[in-house]
């Protein structure tokens, strides 16, 4: 299909896009005035050169009280066109304050902030911040009031610009790996459509008013048109009044790929930890990395069983580190195992900087997607038992934990981690208690203390998962529920694709466990099985992390401290070059998951599967 074929379908899509956001712009709300003064409790946050009068301070606090917020963004009624039309792109305000786990959004100027937010949050600064600082701030405070948190027109706020150089900074915190794929797709895409409608007019002009060329030029006038009006469209009779709405309509058909050219070319400014983190991890690696494994053992972990077969050699298809990984399986129970182990010390430098640091971004946009998931696994209570007391157990930064109060708002829900992420959590008041260190060392303290235990995704990770199973039977009261879910080492895909299914997850990933063992091994320790859910489980990503992890293969991110810090700016081109080449493949790959998604679930396998388990009273069990 040509290009110039597809022009009235792009027309029809432009004009879809701005009813959709109009519904957006439409929720909005005008800040009402107030004559009552501002709360104590109430502190303003401004970016440099935005200052807020008495008025608007007054209305924003009133506001912020009537509806219990703990924060508001103060929205400029006249906002930049280009700016408006983002916002209500990447937020709704009909679902935003309820969406526990959605990205903070800001118009970038104002925010008001309950001073008890502010200090869990560590905000130091209030005013002169910079466009990228009141998103990173933004995004925080919605963490820290994840239900408390909105936005609302603020009308005599005016509106300052952003430079291209904050655009930039801006779209880092939010593509923090993925900014040159993200800004060439863009420039790629804008320069395609700027050709064919070029081409268009051409051709049309070429003909005469008169010609039957003429005909030609029309679709290429309807994309122009629908661009021009759509920010017309978006925010006429609304709360949001661009103050260069008619210019950046005008100029919209040919200034986007200017302003986008101008965001592309912004030098950023180095990151100043990533010399001294490159130091640190190349002394390490210059010791080699066959330190970090135990002895290769000769019988199965599980089972004792010393008939065990190759299964798969992986390296590290997710964020490339140096070294090799070895899974077998037990023919006599169909345990999968790494073999050999990394021990402590391979533990440490495999998991350090891969959920904070550097990595912690990439990794909370995962779980921030994650959340419709976390909600069923949730759900699976029900009908079974109404918890009063839940201990997540791997609870990470408290993301289920967060989720879950949808379905059991009355529930106090604890978490426990190896990783100091835990204390984030309880800071940001995802978890009501939160408790630092391995399960098995907290099980005679806790004993009795819950009424469901979960591990989601824990399980393989440990080092014994029996001595997990068995602390969970202390900690859990008799008549209690444990609740766990894990990749399925018996998927097909994972048979089919060898190292590049993703739930192989190298080296993190120590021991897969079958269903069936898991059922018996609850059992052993007076667990009766309630209920396994396997399709309803799965996790339609395998196809999109295959193409995924095969385009990371080819050029790994340069930008890791484990890798060389030479060629930096070749590879970055490279990988770029490879994923944008890879993306018809991605987009192909995701949509076959998705469209596969609703037949897997209603059968007996999927990549996934939960176990949900009643502790019997002890005089059940003996």
């Amino acid at each position: 299909m040509r290009v110039r074929s597809t022009l009235p379908l792009v027309a029809l899509g432009l004009v879809a896009d701005a009813l959709w956001r109009r519904r957006r712009a439409a929720r909005l709300t005008p800040l009402p005035p107030s004559v009552e003064p501002a709360r104590d409790g109430h502190r303003f946050v401004t970016a440099a050169g935005v200052t807020l009068d008495e008025a608007t301070r007054r209305a924003a606090s009133a506001y912020a009280a009537e509806r219990s917020l703990r924060v508001l963004d103060l929205v400029p009624a006249g906002l930049d066109g280009a700016r408006a039309l983002e916002l209500v792109r990447r937020v709704d305000p009909e679902t935003y304050r309820g969406a526990r786990l959605a990205p903070g959004g800001t118009g970038g100027h104002a925010m008001l902030v309950a001073s008890e937010v502010a200090e869990r949050a560590a905000v130091t600064r209030f005013t002169g911040l910079g466009a990228a600082e009141m998103e990173e701030l933004a995004v925080r405070l919605k963490r820290y009031a994840p239900v408390g948190t909105d936005l609302a027109v603020a009308p005599a706020v005016a509106p300052v610009p952003c430079t291209p150089a904050d655009r930039r900074a801006i779209l880092r915190g939010r593509w923090p790996s993925d900014l040159p794929v993200y800004l060439s797709g863009n420039l790629i895409g804008l320069g395609v459509l700027t050709a064919a409608l070029a081409r268009a007019l051409a051709r049309g002009l070429r003909g005469g008013p008169a010609g039957g060329r003429a005909r030609e030029a029309l679709p290429a006038l309807a994309v122009l048109a629908a661009a021009s009006v759509q920010p017309y469209l978006v925010t006429a009779g609304t709360a949001l009044r661009p103050h260069d709405r008619h210019r950046f309509a005008l100029t919209r058909g040919v200034g986007a790929l200017y302003r986008w050219t101008r965001v592309a070319l912004e030098r950023e400014a180095p990151d100043p930890e990533l010399p001294r983190l490159r130091e640190r991890y190349a002394a390490e690696l210059e010791a080699g990395v066959e330190r970090f494994h135990e002895p290769r053992r000769d019988d199965c972990p599980w089972c004792g069983g010393t008939a065990l077969r190759h299964r798969l050699t992986s390296g590290d298809h997710q964020h490339h580190r140096p070294g090799v990984f070895t899974l077998d399986a037990c023919d006599s129970c169909g345990h999968v195992f790494q073999n050999p182990r990394l021990n402590l010390e391979g533990l440490d430098f495999h998991y350090r900087d891969f959920y904070d640091g550097p990595g912690g971004p990439e990794v909370e946009r995962g779980f921030r997607l994650a959340a419709p998931h976390y909600r069923d696994r949730a759900r699976m209570l029900r009908g079974h038992a109404v918890p009063k007391a839940w201990l997540d157990v791997g609870g990470g930064h408290g993301h289920f934990c967060n989720a879950a109060r949808d379905v059991w708002p009355r529930t106090r829900f604890d978490a426990l981690d190896m990783s100091v992420s835990i204390t984030e959590a309880e800071n940001r008041g995802w978890i009501d208690g939160g408790h630092l260190g391995h399960f098995p060392d907290h099980a005679d303290k806790l004993a009795g203390a819950y009424d469901v235990v979960s591990m989601h995704h824990y399980l393989e990770h440990t080092l014994d998962p029996r001595a997990e199973l068995d602390a969970a039977a202390r900690v859990l009261a008799p008549g209690g529920h444990l609740l766990i879910e894990v990749p399925d080492p018996e998927w097909i895909v994972g048979r089919l694709a060898g190292r590049w299914w993703h739930a192989w997850f190298q080296p993190q990933h120590l021991h897969f466990v079958p269903v069936g063992n898991l059922v018996a091994a609850l059992a052993e320790r007076g667990f009766h099985t309630v209920e396994v859910q396997r399709g309803a489980a799965h996790q339609p990503v395998d196809l999109l992390m295959i193409v995924m992890m095969l385009a990371h293969r080819v050029v790994p991110d340069p930008a890791k401290p484990w890798r060389s810090g030479r060629w930096t700016r070749t590879r970055g081109a490279a990988r770029t070059a490879v994923y944008l080449a890879a993306g018809p493949l991605m987009f192909a790959a995701a949509a076959l998951d998705q469209s596969l998604h609703p037949l897997i679930r209603r059968t007996g396998r999927s990549n996934t599967y939960r176990v949900l388990a009643r502790r019997l009273p002890d005089e059940d069990t003996r």
